[in-house]
């Protein structure tokens, strides 16, 4: 059977790099000043998407972001791989958003774009590690969920066969279609860009990213396809109050880089002493207590 696809994706500041520009006065995260890249746990769910594409003639593939306009770059990576198609949900009233807004955002976009039968991102964002937005998405739109997936193993009569991780162990579950799947980072890695795709679409860009001075202006008349979806609030008919920060109940005080260094060091044998020693230590230096 053919499948409409769509894959939840995120460009994060790379949380490997954080400093003392990292937020902002507002207590969101300053994205101008640390490095984007693509979710790792979304490239897993994209290669996913794109291995059930194989499997089933007809499938389609969408990419669906939410950012600045640099974040159309996550489409292209998508399109480079393979996806056929993506939506880049940009307005400033998108700005700030929590994971209720967040999945606010994505779930009224899941309704315009409509008679989708699988919705599948990764487990968490590495700029959150909430793990909150792909089940909140579900159950604005009243959708079944699996989370924790590693492995998508068919489609078949209306319902996905998925091997999960658990603690423990692994299970196997079925889920009747329509369906949202969150997947593990333990999941196959995602293929890489594809060299006639990366030419295809190497131009392909949303309208806000464009400055009008690009000496390839002319293609985009040319080939339609170089054009990528852009939604703001008002496209996707949203309710501008469950948007961004004034959707968003969650307020971050402060983001820090601490690294523990060890100033010096104490050897302790197994004995009593040494034990009953350590203990007060911790306790008087309220480390434990």
């Amino acid at each position: 059977m053919s499948l409409k696809i769509v894959v939840l994706a995120k460009q994060v500041p790379d949380t490997r790099n954080v400093g003392k520009d990292a937020m902002t006065a507002e207590g969101t995260v300053n994205r101008a000043a640390l490095p984007a890249i693509f979710n790792p746990e979304d490239l897993n769910a994209l290669e996913q998407a794109l291995r059930l594409k194989e499997q089933n003639p007809g499938s389609t593939v969408g990419i669906l972001t939410m950012g600045p306009p640099r974040a159309g770059e996550i489409i292209r990576q998508g399109l480079y791989r393979g996806a056929d198609t993506g939506w880049l949900l940009t307005d400033r009233l998108f700005a700030g958003a929590d994971t209720l807004a967040t999945s606010y955002a994505l779930a009224t976009a899941i309704k315009k774009i409509g008679n989708v039968d699988i919705v599948i991102g990764g487990r968490q964002a590495i700029d959150g590690d909430t793990a909150q937005v792909g089940p909140q998405v579900a159950q604005k739109l009243g959708l079944n969920q699996v989370t924790y997936a590693e492995e998508i193993l068919k489609i078949e009569n209306g319902k996905a066969t998925i091997r999960r991780h658990i603690d423990g162990g692994v299970e196997t579950v079925e889920a009747p279609l329509p369906v949202v799947i969150t997947v593990n980072g333990s999941a196959a890695p995602c293929r890489p860009c594809n060299a006639k795709l990366v030419m295809k679409y190497k131009y392909a860009s949303c309208p806000m990213e464009r400055t009008g001075n690009e000496p390839y202006t002319e293609l985009y008349a040319e080939r339609p396809y170089l054009t990528l979806n852009q939604w703001s609030v008002a496209d996707v008919n949203g309710d501008p109050n469950q948007c961004g920060l004034a959707g968003s109940p969650t307020k971050v005080k402060a983001v820090q880089s601490i690294v523990f260094q060890a100033k010096e060091s104490k050897t302790l044998t197994g004995s009593d002493a040494d034990v009953e020693s350590l203990v007060k230590e911790l306790l008087n230096e309220k480390i434990i207590g």
